[in-house]
């Protein structure tokens, strides 16, 4: 009757790769497809004005991975010198329920919500795109930029952050990580118009301000909104010629709360996708748009590595229960 607790320099010394963070959600959402999975949608409440604490349970039978995320996202932190993200998530054992491990969940959310993005990219964009911008240079944009370039040869990336120094810091860094162009824009339109994939990664907000227009969206284009409809406006989001999501029960759920109220209906998500239910791109030239919510089964399935890992390297502080 004991658990590992995880701090987030423990969660970071296990080492879990971008690489192996995509493979395991494609084994999730290969499950989640073929209906093996368990995952209501997401509770929450929302203390402050477009702040949120949410809990997520999921369970994985396949990957043996069961348990819950609380996690919140406060969009004023910025301004106290906090992330805007934070949160805990707890490992149960699915044989007896008994809770085995206790982690912070900040880099774990960081890192599968990129994964999640490659899952749909290799569906959706391109094979051959190599052009990428990124709208919101905070810790999204850099994990999202670093799932793409797990899946496609990039040779240029345009930045774009309403705090300027926050995207000169960011291509600095990309730079030297990804050895890749980056060039810091001044606009949004130029973080989005002619390129071969997007990437916006605001606040997520109940009324959003959105400035993506119809037509700036390119042709052949892919695009994965991480937050939600905060830089689409809804005539761009009904321009795309498909709008997929990562599940369509949390979407409805996000919808009858207030969200997405000029956003159309999803047609497909990515475990319909995944298993091969419903088709990935179909011509070259499609506009397509995933709106990925951020799944407490995504969690689960990079959670429970996490804690395999942990244990195979000791890492990690045992408390009793």
């Amino acid at each position: 009757m004991k658990l590992l607790y995880l701090s987030r320099a423990d969660v970071e010394a296990v080492g879990l790769s971008m690489s192996e963070t995509i493979t395991a959600l494609e084994e999730m959402f290969r499950e989640k497809g073929a209906g093996r999975v368990e995952m209501p949608p997401k509770p929450g409440v929302h203390p402050l004005p477009d702040a949120f604490i949410h809990a997520m349970p999921a369970h994985i039978p396949a990957l043996g991975a069961t348990g819950l995320k609380w996690i919140s996202g406060f969009p004023g932190n910025q301004a106290r010198g906090l992330p805007y993200i934070t949160g805990l998530l707890v490992l149960n054992d699915p044989e007896t329920g008994v809770p085995i491990a206790v982690m912070d969940a900040t880099w774990l959310t960081a890192v599968r919500t990129g994964a999640a993005t490659a899952v749909a990219a290799r569906r959706l964009a391109r094979p051959e795109s190599s052009t990428v911008g990124i709208l919101a240079c905070g810790v999204q944009g850099r994990s999202n930029l670093e799932a793409l370039a797990c899946c496609f040869d990039l040779e240029r990336v345009q930045a774009f952050d309403l705090d300027r120094a926050v995207a000169e810091a960011f291509a600095d860094d990309m730079r030297g990580s990804l050895d890749v162009e980056v060039r810091v824009v001044g606009s949004a339109r130029e973080a989005v118009e002619g390129l071969d994939l997007v990437v916006t990664s605001g606040p997520i907000l109940k009324d959003p301000a959105p400035v993506i227009g119809p037509g700036w969206l390119a042709p052949g284009a892919f695009a994965s909104a991480v937050d939600f409809d905060s830089y689409f406006q809804g005539a761009a989001l009904r321009e795309a010629d498909r709008l997929v999501t990562d599940d369509h029960a949390q979407m409805e759920h996000y919808r009858a709360a207030g969200y997405f109220r000029d956003t159309p209906v999803a047609d497909a998500d990515l475990g319909e996708l995944v298993c091969g239910t419903r088709p990935g791109r179909v011509r070259a030239d499609e506009r397509i748009i995933c709106i990925p919510l951020g799944l407490a089964l995504e969690d689960m399935a990079t959670a429970i590595r996490i804690y395999r890992r942990a244990l195979e390297s000791e890492l990690g502080t045992w408390l009793p229960l």
